[in-house]
Order: C-alpha cells, then structure tokens, then sequence
C-alpha cells in the first residue's frame, strides 16, 4: 500500500471517519467545462455537516446541520445563533436533522417541513414536522409523518419535495436491512406520498391492500438521498444509493418495484455478487447507473437564466466521488454525463437558486455553502 494511501486510512481511523477530513479548497479561477464557463464563490464556512438548503422570498437562506441545528444566511452572511424550535433529533451515523423544503403556499402560510432521524419505540427512525417560521425560531410545530423505527444509524434517506399538485413525497431508505425494501407493510426502502398535513391520499397505489402500508408510492428502493420535480413533465425523480456500485437514477411511478435487493448493478462490500442479478420481469431499471459509486445527495433540474448551455440538464451530487454530475437528458434518457469540481469535496446538497446560480452545499465538519456563477 502506497505510503500516502496508509497515512489516509491511518486519519480516518483516528477520526472515527473519513468524512471529518477537511474539505479541500475551491477552485481559485473559473473553471471551463463542456458547456459553461463559471466561478465558485464561497458564500458560508463554518457549517457542521450542512445537508440542505432552501430559499425563502426575501432572499435569504436556511441551512440544515446534521447535529441539529437550522442556520439563516441573510444578505450572504451566515448568522451565527441558529433559530429556536427546531425538533431534538437523534444525530447518529448518517442521522440527524436532514432535509428541508418549504410548504408551496409559504408566502402566506410560512410552514416550513423538516426531515430528521429521531428516536422512538423500537429504536431510530425517520420523521417529518412541520412548523411556522417566524422571527429567529420555528413555532407550533407538528410531527406529520413518522416512520417504523430499528435499530442502527443508516439510511434513513431522506429527501423532501411537493410535485404540482401539492402532494408530498418523502423518501426512506432500507435502514441497512436490505430485505424490508421488498416488503409492503414496511415504511423502510420506500418513497411516501402525502398531503401536506400528513394524510394518506385516496389514490396512493396500495390504499385498500391487506398488509400493504396506504403511505407507499414506489418501493424496492436502497437510500434514496436526492429528490426533484422534472419543471416540465413534473414528474418526480431520485437518485439512490447502490452498495459496491449500482447507484441509480429513477423517475418514481405509483406502485412501481425498483428491484432492491433483488436487483442491482452493485456488489455487497465483500465483492461477491448480490442478489439475481441486474434485470428481473416486473422491476423497473434505472434511467442511469454509477459503477463504481459516487454516493449521490442532492439533486436539481436546471431552469435558470444564467446558464443558457445548461437548460434541461440534471446536475447530482457526489459523497464519495467528491464531484458534481452534470447530466444530459433527452426526455427521460441520460445521453451525456460531465463530471465536474471533482475532488473538492462531499456535494450533499445541490440546488438552483432565484438569480439562476447553481448552489452546492459541502458535506464536512467544516463544511461550506458555495454558489456557481457565470465567469
């Protein structure tokens, strides 16, 4: 083993993990890619693990920390107290306080929807609340949907989003137990649809089935981290977690079996095949796969203006590939694939912002919220 790959493990060991190595520095001068040249700008430092972001209509930012905290960046400068009332959560592993989206109607109900890990009977488990933000703190908040609690602190998803029609979509990963993907009456490896007060819609796909959970859109997913609204069809997509290899790119469809763990393109850590292979009759195939992984988190359709060479394209975070993906689409095809800022550090959150600059949240003790610009 070369001398600086031991020193590299030898840290992360020390450190209880890799993803306490500092992040690494943004690019000094503008960066010339296939279709765009642009900038990044530090907007924050000093974010504890941020891992969303959303924007309000004043212009100002929330940010989520993991540990626990919803930070406020007004004016481009991170405010140092984080707002009262936000939920306690259960930070642990890949738990804690996790996605962010506000309520479509926020201009005048000003609910804001918080993703979390939290304990319960049984163990840990994902939750979504929603509360009123009001001045410098969250007021009358309410739990809307919780999931089934276990054991252990691994892939509780989750990403938030509304599609058009003001429906809820949540996503749960497996908990690390792959087999309850595939089961029905299990929340686990699912993406949930709601309305916005935590209601089961009438016409979920499994409303009315014996032993099937009535909050199960799609099933047979592993760690969906990324969720977003196509802006012209406005269907929903995510991006998930293989194990070795075998992340996936999926357009989610009611009742729909996206394979896991039955099929994959990845291999279990060991590097020993997993279950039947890549294809089975009756479970959906991915858009677009990574092998090997590139972890993705955060996802955004680019509609902006400032990037007329962007339009239409899918841009994806990566944890472990430590880059940006930038994906080229015909309908609902991935014909293209440009990987960008590779090696500046975990991408958890990736967002379009109001002026059409693309925004970048970095997944680090030290973690940093960043903006793309035109150079």
């Amino acid at each position: 083993m070369p001398r600086n790959a031991f020193a590299i493990l030898l840290t992360c060991a020390l450190t209880l993990g890799c993803e306490r190595v500092p992040r690494a520095d943004v690019p000094q001068t503008p960066v010339a890619s296939e279709q765009a040249r642009f900038r990044v700008v530090v907007l924050a430092e000093g974010l504890e693990h941020p891992w969303s972001l959303a924007f309000l209509p004043d212009g100002d930012l929330l940010v989520t920390e993991r540990p626990g905290r919803l930070r406020i960046v007004r004016a481009g400068v991170l405010d140092p107290a984080p707002l009262d009332g936000v939920p306690e959560v259960y930070a642990s592993g890949q738990g804690g306080l996790l996605d962010i989206a506000l309520d479509p109607d926020f201009s005048s109900n000003r609910l804001v929807y918080l993703s979390y890990a939290a304990r319960g009977e049984g163990g840990a488990g994902t939750r979504v609340a929603r509360a009123r933000l009001g001045d410098g703190r969250l007021e009358g908040l309410e739990v809307v949907f919780e999931g089934m609690m276990a054991g252990g602190g691994r892939h509780f998803g989750s990403r938030l989003g509304f599609d058009r029609d003001g429906y809820l979509f949540v996503t749960l990963g497996e908990r690390g137990q792959d087999e309850r993907a595939q089961e029905l009456g299990d929340l686990a490896g699912k993406v949930v649809r709601l309305h916005a007060d935590g209601r089961v819609p009438a016409d979920n796909p499994f409303v009315g089935r014996p032993g099937a959970a009535p909050e199960i859109y799609s099933y047979g997913h592993r760690n969906p981290q990324g969720l977003a609204v196509h802006p012209e069809s406005g269907s929903v997509w995510v991006v998930e977690h293989g194990p070795l290899g075998g992340d996936e790119v999926n357009v989610v469809a009611a009742g729909v079996n996206y394979g896991w763990p039955v099929i994959t393109y990845g291999r279990a850590y060991s590097g020993l095949p997993m279950g039947e292979g890549s294809s089975r009759e009756g479970m959906a195939q991915p858009l677009h796969y990574w092998v090997p992984s590139i972890s993705p988190s955060g996802m955004a359709f680019y509609a902006g203006d400032a990037f007329a060479q962007w339009q239409g394209d899918l841009f994806v975070g990566g944890l472990s590939g430590q880059l940006l993906a930038r994906l080229e689409l015909d309908g609902e095809r991935v014909v293209a694939e440009e990987r960008l800022l590779e090696g500046m550090g975990r991408i958890r959150d990736v967002r379009v912002g109001p002026d059409g600059y693309l925004y970048l949240l970095t997944d680090h003790a030290d973690g940093a919220l960043l903006r793309l610009e035109p150079a």
